[in-house]
């Protein structure tokens, strides 16, 4: 980092970014059992929040309209500050509405901030550096999930759900506060475009974005639905293996980050959607009870390098489309969060293994399309 605004936005962005990992790591940890327990909510009325939880993704590209009244890093803090008062009040309101409410509130903070992240890095880092700070900046996202699975752990021994959850989000909020008085913005960026982009130009972007989303709802929905239904995976397995997944990830996604400076995006992807189909098929066949577990971390070490991506679009794109773009992308990103889980969830009814047999033909079409990737590579 070469200059004073380049640290402080640095250091802004892990503050924030761990805030918001924790905040959706506390919501997604206690969230079921709080809608059963207390709320006494039925699968009818889960499966309807869970759905309004993905529409602020949706919505995404609203963000760019906000930018006209208020600068990017403010609106990246109040995000924050939107998803700890969510997490905060969640277990004050143990109703239908109030979890309906409460949810839409905390996942318009996390989905903003994550898309203004990935803005503000390609912002202000430059194309040899921004696949290492992306990288870092994952693997404290893993650090946090480690270090929030812990706290709630120990909290729950002394702890009740409507206190647990005011100790996350308060904290949560802290930290938005303190990303609010905080100033890192510098003058010399060049200014955004504060209005919705799409340009014929970008397609590749679009389709891959979109594509990364589809892929990545099997992953969330199926693998571990195919981990508990088929295998009779217990909590304390899955909950294991996610401990996995972020120890992993904290220490291999600074290397992906490296591996896309030497290698560029091209072959980083190409190595990702190749080994997804591998994976997705294995899934489809597999009979023992280990490789369930091992194509799952697979799977999550893969996902990472998704990274590549936004780092493509720094390389080809206008340098005022940033922003909008990205806002554009987390949009089409989850119009796959509204598709495929109901389409691949009639499939699993017929056949369990159809939903990973999509997953690998997406993937194939991915590393077909993926080869009209051509920036300049990074020595």
């Amino acid at each position: 980092m070469n200059n004073t605004k380049q640290k402080q936005m640095y250091a802004f962005l892990i503050v924030l970014t761990v805030s918001c990992t924790m905040g959706l790591f506390t919501w997604r940890t206690l969230f079921n059992n709080f809608a059963v327990e207390t709320a006494g909510l039925s699968g009818e009325h889960v499966g309807m929040i869970q759905s309004v939880r993905e529409i602020p993704g949706f919505l995404a590209f609203l963000l760019v309209f906000i930018l006209l009244i208020i600068k990017e890093h403010r609106l990246a803090a109040l995000s924050i500050i939107l998803l700890g008062i969510g997490v905060a009040v969640t277990g004050l309101f143990p109703t239908y509405w109030g979890l309906l409410i409460t949810t839409f509130a905390m996942s318009f903070g996390f989905h903003y901030y994550q898309t203004i992240s990935q803005s503000l890095t390609l912002q202000y880092f430059d194309k040899t550096t921004s696949p290492w700070i992306l990288g870092r900046l994952r693997s404290f996202a893993s650090l946090s999930n480690i270090v929030a699975g812990i706290l709630i752990y120990l909290l729950a021994f002394v702890m009740g759900y409507v206190e647990i959850y005011l100790v996350m989000g308060g904290l949560i909020l802290i930290a938005g506060i303190w990303g609010y008085i905080q100033d890192p913005s510098d003058f010399g960026i060049p200014p955004q475009r504060i209005k919705i982009v799409l340009k014929r130009k970008y397609w590749l972007f679009y389709f891959i974005t979109f594509m990364g989303g589809a892929r990545r709802q099997i992953f969330i929905v199926f693998a571990v639905l195919l981990l508990v239904e088929k295998f009779e995976y217990t909590i304390q397995a899955i909950t294991v293996l996610f401990i996995l997944n972020n120890i992993i990830g904290y220490f291999l996604n600074p290397l992906i980050g490296k591996a896309i400076i030497r290698f560029g995006e091209r072959k980083v992807l190409s190595m990702e959607y190749f080994s997804l189909i591998i994976i997705f098929l294995a899934y489809a066949m597999v009979k023992s009870w280990v490789l369930p577990a091992v194509l799952y971390i697979l799977d999550h070490v893969f996902f990472n390098f998704s990274m590549a991506i936004q780092t493509y679009f720094q390389k080809i794109g206008d340098t005022e489309d940033i922003a909008p773009s990205m806002a554009a992308g987390t949009t089409i990103n989850h119009i796959a969060a509204v598709v495929i889980p109901a389409i691949c969830g009639i499939m699993w009814m017929v056949d369990y293994r159809l939903p990973f047999v999509i997953g690998a033909g997406m993937s194939l079409v991915s590393l077909i399309i993926v080869q009209l990737i051509h920036v300049p590579e990074q020595g």
